[in-house]
């Protein structure tokens, strides 16, 4: 069955990585992108004059948004460098679903005619911020002037929490959500606190190798990381929230950047891009959570494209997430257009938002008996634990809250790498500073 000339496909990709963290070596955002997006321009392996075609038909320019660094403007300054001029010019908000979606929504417009060349692409130099900040050496020399004020590093875990109930309990970033779905699941599947550490720190180790292996990765080339390593909390392993010490966060203290070209099949096959450049999105698919509400996942459809091009699979599947699990997009991506010759699917086939999952209502004043449904402790730097944050139901009338500890035992039960806290029981008042505080019965101990 033959393709369609409109079929979407994938035809160059470019990844980028400055590891220097040195302030005279800082290369801005804009920059790092630029650098990608030239060397998936070089992946075509096309003539001199089919890349200057190609170019001249680059309407779609789609750009994930930088932690790094505040442009104004940043698709426009990328348009200008390059030369190009994009009809379609966008900036996502952050979110690591972004590029996923990003692929998903260009090969539907390649398919419909809607396009004929897009570009994504999206970058951090978070490192080099750091470094920069350090020196007290801001705004870095060279870099893009933004009219913001760039007196704080840029991130999405040390940014100040918006006034809302979190923020009330100090509790928001991802440091603190994830530990809570950590938790709730370790407890979910009858897991003990010890064997969910071992099994995570394993995890974690098994990453550490794939990444050392990869050499468009941050730590390309390093020794990996062990298991014993991950999972001990020692001083440079410092405990952040429970159950995770520091190498079991995510680092975004970064200086990557990536880029994907998407086309049709009839205009790579008039540019000459050779077949065996061609990976072809099969669909896709994303929504988010029905709560209010990074590039990373681009170097994942990167390494999937070099993958499928290498003949190591024929399929693979990207998986996004962005938020605190809130939001999800995930495509698959193909050596092979479909079987069946259909087009890529013309409408999303999720909703934008869940809608069918019952969401507990909260209470931002608790008071009564209540149990545990999840909870975290977030330690300070000299490894001792500083502020428990307990999420649980009431017994009165089945609604959710967010707490803190009430006290230092209370602190101390939470902090246990023995005692299950989840299932407990306890009360929850209001504190004189307006927060929610959560004490285990007394009594409650002695079932588990």
């Amino acid at each position: 069955m033959g393709v369609s000339g409109n079929t979407p496909i994938i035809v160059g990709v470019g990844d980028v990585s400055n590891r220097s963290k040195k302030v005279e070596d800082a290369i801005e955002p804009l920059e790092l992108m630029l650098q990608a997006i030239r060397k998936a321009l070089d992946d075509l392996q096309v003539s001199s004059s089919s890349a200057a075609s190609l170019r001249s038909n680059i309407d779609s320019l789609d750009v994930v948004r930088s932690w790094t660094w505040p442009y104004p403007d940043l698709p426009g300054l990328i348009a200008e460098r390059l030369d190009i001029t994009p009809a379609r010019q966008h900036c996502t908000d952050h979110g690591g679903n972004q590029p996923a979606y990003l692929l998903d929504e260009a090969a539907r417009r390649i398919s419909k005619g809607e396009s004929k060349v897009a570009i994504l692409t999206g970058g951090e130099a978070l490192a080099s911020l750091t470094a920069c900040a350090a020196a007290k050496t801001l705004p870095p020399p060279g870099w893009t002037k933004v009219e913001q004020d760039v007196s704080s590093v840029f991130s999405p875990t040390t940014r100040e929490l918006a006034p809302n109930l979190g923020s009330k309990h100090h509790i928001g970033n991802p440091i603190h959500v994830y530990p809570l779905y950590e938790n709730a699941f370790r407890a979910h599947k009858g897991q003990s606190i010890e064997d969910n550490h071992a099994e995570s720190a394993q995890l974690y180790a098994d990453f550490a190798q794939v990444a050392s292996k990869n050499a468009y990765s941050w730590s390309s080339g390093n020794a990996p990381d062990t298991a014993e390593a991950i999972g001990s909390v020692t001083k440079k392993n410092r405990m952040i929230c429970f159950p995770y010490p520091m190498l079991m966060n995510a680092f975004n203290n970064v200086n990557l950047a990536a880029a994907c070209i998407l086309t049709s099949v009839d205009e790579a096959r008039r540019l000459g891009i050779s077949e065996e450049q061609w990976i072809y999105p099969l669909g896709g698919a994303g929504t988010r959570d029905s709560y209010d509400c990074n590039n990373y996942s681009m170097h994942a459809i990167t390494e999937m494209m070099r993958h499928l091009r290498s003949g190591k699979a024929r399929n693979g599947l990207v998986l996004a997430n962005g938020g605190w699990v809130t939001y999800q997009h995930v495509v698959i991506l193909s050596s092979n257009a479909r079987k069946d010759g259909s087009p890529y699917p013309a409408q999303a086939p999720l909703p934008e938002i869940v809608t069918d999952v019952q969401v507990p209502t909260v209470d931002e004043v608790a008071e009564g008996v209540a149990t545990v449904e999840t909870y975290t402790v977030e330690f300070s730097r000299d490894g001792k634990p500083l502020r428990g944050h307990v999420v649980g139901r009431l017994g009165s009338n089945g609604h959710r809250f967010i707490a803190n500890h009430a006290d230092e035992r209370t602190l101390d039960e939470l902090s246990s790498w023995h005692v299950e806290p989840i299932g407990r029981k306890g009360n929850v008042k209001r504190g004189e500073d307006g927060r929610n505080l959560w004490t285990f019965g007394n009594a409650d101990k002695q079932r588990l």
